[in-house]
């Protein structure tokens, strides 16, 4: 009996210490298991922005939409403290901007500056797109316009446009006007002068200002409308006449410069309107943030000044509002490629 006993106390005494031993063991294995659920748990939202923006456009860089982009860019960068990337992507009529930005996540790390006038005669003048500027964005806010000039070579024997009308109606389809394009908001506004008008006038396209502008220069072309950045320095320079601009207000940088309606030319606006859009799904407080960072960087008249001297007219536009423009840039130009039978394919 005593001996059974004895076994028995040493086995119950080398269990109690195997369960001793163990625990320690134990205690590091679920630290282990904590610690990877820790590990493996989703990290918490951290607050939007924090890495760096990208803003798509569909032109070239050093052109007007390329400085208009970095500048806000900059300012947008120093309100929200983290990097705006301008990203340019060009061609197709702005299609190819247009399209990687609507395909990109909708996070708000990926921007699109719309130059809405250009998006819209896109969508009037080409048998389809790969995107939609009503359809596949959220408007985030309107932040200016750019206007266009109506100029003419220096040696065309006209000073005002009720001449240019009655000196292009002299020679009807003999005379010609340049355009940065077809399907460009230069060519259409001079569909848009010609149907105002009555003239008959031929379409010369070109590659850019930059290769229509000494053919005008020269004579061969008899008019132009084309952006206050290109074309201004030929005529402070003598070689281009400016008759009249294309917006519905006269412009602080060129107070002399008739509107085409005190021209004489009723119900003819072009204001070239530009504004950032966000893929459609991004979420309602990244666009409020983002609309009251643009309303904020804008606010700047520094910047105001530097763009005004671009020839862009800074002006925030509230999103609600800015979605209405938008609209109503599409029925506008859709009606004046109809009207003058513009389509490109």
């Amino acid at each position: 009996m005593f001996t059974q006993s004895l076994h028995l106390a040493r086995t119950l005494v080398g269990q109690a210490c195997t369960i001793m031993k163990a625990r320690p063991a134990r205690a590091g294995l679920v630290a282990a298991v904590a610690l990877a659920g820790t590990a493996m748990a989703p990290a918490a939202h951290a607050e939007y922005p924090d890495r760096p923006i990208q803003l798509v456009l569909s032109f070239p860089p050093a052109g007007a939409t390329d400085v208009l982009a970095r500048a806000v860019g900059q300012r947008l960068s120093q309100v929200l403290q983290q990097p705006v990337v301008v990203e340019n992507r060009p061609g197709a009529g702005g299609a190819i901007g247009l399209s990687y930005a609507a395909k990109a996540a909708p996070d708000g790390y990926t921007l699109y500056l719309a130059a809405v006038s250009n998006a819209a005669i896109a969508a009037a003048t080409y048998s389809s797109q790969p995107a939609s500027l009503a359809k596949d964005f959220v408007p985030i806010a309107g932040i200016g316009t750019v206007p266009h000039i109506l100029v003419v070579p220096a040696s065309l024997p006209v000073n005002s446009v009720p001449e240019l009308v009655s000196y292009l109606k002299a020679s009807p389809g003999k005379l010609n006007f340049a355009s940065q394009g077809a399907g460009t908001l230069s060519h259409l506004e001079s569909e848009l002068f010609k149907l105002r008008t009555g003239v008959d006038v031929l379409h010369v396209p070109y590659k850019g200002s930059s290769f229509a502008l000494p053919d005008l220069m020269a004579g061969r072309a008899s008019m132009m409308f084309d952006s206050i950045p290109s074309a201004l320095p030929h005529v402070k320079a003598g070689k281009l006449k400016l008759l009249a601009v294309a917006s519905e207000q006269r412009l602080e940088s060129l107070p002399e410069a008739k509107t085409m309606a005190e021209a004489g030319i009723k119900d003819f606006r072009a204001d070239n309107l530009f504004g950032l859009v966000a893929p459609k799904g991004t979420p309602a407080p990244v666009v409020k943030k983002l609309a009251a960072a643009v309303k904020e960087a804008l606010a700047s008249p520094e910047l105001g000044k530097t763009m005004e001297a671009q020839g862009v007219q800074i002006k925030y536009t509230a999103s609600d509002e800015f979605g209405r423009m938008i609209g109503d840039e599409l029925r506008t130009w859709s009606k004046v490629a109809q009207a003058a039978k513009v389509k490109i394919d």
